[in-house]
């Protein structure tokens, strides 16, 4: 049987999401928290002597910026992974290099994608749109536990969203930073539904605390296709599944901080059912800086206020690119 090119393209671009998923999320999560240890009841124990010695000693970095590898970033891997859907970054304002940014992200979806291929990678090409402007990527504090995982989390430039983490980055590091949070989290998670577009934003407003504290001006930015790559697994109320699922996201959320959802999407060939992402387009806009006034304790008026504003800033892009991305007029943001 004889291959074409484009047969040769598609099969790169599957086995560069099939590296990511479940590879990375599930085989990875899982042999970085369990080598080790087993290896401590081995003749090769010196091995996880030397890992644990290592992980002490190296403890804080991810909380001063990361170790972040340009060669990482670059990997060609990433660029198969981006074109699979194909993701896309689109600039509307520039960045000066002379303050830093949050730049904050919606919606949140199952795996948070576009974030990924547009901020940790240099797939769509960051670093020449957004020039002199280093990207950091937020995520959950749980990655850097464990051995492994956490040194190829921050060569891709990911650290935790904490305040020591944030503060750091956007007061210690210089200028020309810009720290990307997916604001909804895990609750944003769990609202994910194909042909929706509703947004938990609005009592989350550490960022804009974080913001006014450091004197960080805040990005809007949208990642419209970002829902659509996936089906959603609903079970009716009173079912065994809908409890089993139930108690998994709880389990998921008290002990690493996130939840998970049943979703399904396709296989290895064309209209196979499987757990890749569809083929669909993520378009990420990154919108125009909100200028915020640095405030050393501001109290929760003025945060509300710039709360507000912000809103209204992610309604705009919202309203001007849906349509150019590919959504119906009549598309609606909804926030709760």
């Amino acid at each position: 049987m004889a291959f074409s090119r484009k047969d040769v393209q598609e099969g790169r671009q599957s086995f560069s999401v099939i590296q990511w998923m479940p590879f990375f999320i599930i085989f990875g999560f899982s042999f970085a928290a369990l080598l080790p240890f087993y290896l401590a009841f081995t003749k090769f124990w010196p091995l996880t002597v030397l890992t644990l010695a290592w992980l002490a000693y190296d403890w804080n970095t991810h909380s001063q910026g990361c170790r972040r590898s340009a060669w990482v970033r670059n990997w060609t891997v990433w660029k198969y992974f981006g074109n699979y859907f194909p993701v896309k970054l689109v600039k509307t304002h520039d960045l000066s290099p002379n303050r830093n940014y949050i730049i904050a992200n919606h919606p949140h979806g199952i795996l948070s994608y576009g974030v990924f291929i547009n901020f940790a990678t240099e797939a769509t090409g960051f670093a020449k749109i957004f020039p002199s402007i280093t990207p950091f990527v937020g995520t959950l504090e749980g990655f850097f536990w464990l051995p492994i995982l956490r040194d190829f989390a921050m060569w891709l430039g990911t650290c935790p969203v904490s305040d020591v983490s944030l503060k750091y980055i956007l007061t210690q590091k210089g200028v020309g930073n810009a720290m990307v949070i997916v604001v909804g989290g895990a609750a944003e998670a769990l609202l994910t539904r194909p042909g929706e577009t509703i947004l938990f934003l609005k009592h989350r407003k550490g960022f804009v605390k974080m913001a006014l504290k450091t004197g960080t001006h805040i990005v809007p930015c949208y990642s419209f296709g970002e829902n659509d790559i996936h089906q959603y697994m609903n079970f009716p109320e009173g079912t065994w599944m809908r409890s089993f699922q139930t108690v998994f996201q709880n389990t998921c959320k008290r002990f690493l901080g996130t939840s998970f959802r049943g979703f399904s999407g396709q296989g290895l060939t064309p209209g196979s059912w499987g757990f890749l992402p569809l083929s669909r387009p993520i378009t990420t806009v990154v919108g125009e800086p909100l200028p915020v006034p640095k405030i050393e304790n501001p109290d929760m008026k003025t945060v509300d206020k710039y709360h507000a504003l912000y809103i209204s800033a992610l309604q705009k892009l919202f309203e001007r690119y849906k349509v150019e991305c590919g959504f119906p007029e009549t598309q609606e943001l909804k926030i709760i």
